[in-house]
């Protein structure tokens, strides 16, 4: 795609976005995150990385190739037909070198970019949007230690506004958020500028699934991979003093956060009954604290005509 970033630059009265200078080579991981170094985490957790299967992950790639067909033109049809085995397979872990497309399929964002050609482009070099600043001044704050947006006013940074930017003109009554930077730049390692967006669109609005609202909320999964970080490492962190236990939860050993460890192990635990129910009796309190007095006295009124 034309790198609009620069047609759009005149528009939003920003002229200084020269590209930087490009930061001196570091030890990268094979997702592109600089290392961390060893000595942060010298007094936390010490167990080894795992190597990676590379066969293993080859025997998913055929596996989701052929699930999925060329270009993803058998994907609805398998979804259909074998439904739990889509379900497995994508708890087993989607390759690497799908993800980009799988997601696209999952969501549906793939439909979404075919009924909509031409309006990313639009709204990128033609409309405006209120949070233009707030999105120049948290770019260089979104995955700092990632090389693909590390350079100052470089091709990650410059995707990832027109992304943003993009978005925050779409849905306007959302706008920008300061957490979408995260979720936008994740997609931008994975495909274009067009279909990252329309991919963000499909999470944040729902096209196939129920929208991200609860994104940042009491979410049973993140509840479980918590749990399962605790319990993997309990035998160590059980003898670490009370000082040296917070650098330990903030730096858990790689083979601890191995998707193919971790994720078996979160989907084993279960969650009571009971924490689902004070999950939803929470929520319940939280939102009518959150009404206008005006609603909440509505209800008790309610409340007391059915009473009688």
């Amino acid at each position: 795609m034309i790198p609009v970033y620069e047609m759009d630059r005149k528009r939003t009265g920003v002229d200084d976005f020269e590209p930087g200078p490009i930061p001196s080579p570091r030890p990268v991981d094979r997702f592109g995150f600089v290392k961390q170094d060893q000595n942060n985490s010298s007094e936390g957790l010490t167990k080894s990385k795992p190597l990676i299967d590379k066969e293993r992950e080859e025997r998913r790639a055929r596996k989701w190739r052929k699930m999925i067909g060329i270009g993803g033109s058998d994907w609805k049809h398998y979804v259909r037909r074998k439904p739990l085995v889509v379900k497995r397979r994508i708890r087993k872990g989607i390759p690497d070198c799908l993800r980009g497309l799988v997601w696209q399929l999952i969501s549906g964002s793939r439909d979404l970019l075919l009924m909509n050609a031409g309006v990313y482009e639009q709204l990128v070099i033609y409309e405006t949007s209120a949070s233009e600043l707030d999105i120049i001044r948290d770019i260089s704050r979104t995955f700092p230690s990632h090389v693909f947006f590390q350079q100052r006013h470089g091709p990650g940074q410059r995707s990832l506004y027109n992304v943003l930017k993009a978005y925050s003109v779409y849905d306007r009554n959302v706008g920008y958020v300061q957490g979408m930077g995260f979720l936008a730049g994740l997609l931008l390692l994975y495909m274009s500028e067009e279909d990252a967006f329309w991919l963000l669109v499909a999470l944040l609005k729902g096209a196939v699934h129920a929208p991200m609202e609860g994104l940042y909320l009491g979410v049973k999964i993140v509840f479980k991979v918590g749990l399962a970080l605790l319990r993997y490492c309990e035998n160590e962190l059980v003898k670490l003093p009370f000082e040296k236990l917070i650098n330990a939860l903030r730096y858990f050993p790689q083979d601890a956060l191995n998707p193919d460890v971790l994720l078996p192990l979160a989907y084993s635990i279960k969650v009571s009954k009971r924490l689902e129910v004070l999950t939803i009796e929470y929520g319940k309190r939280n939102g009518e604290l959150s009404q206008p007095t005006e609603s909440r006295n509505e209800q008790v009124e309610v409340t007391k005509q059915s009473r009688k």
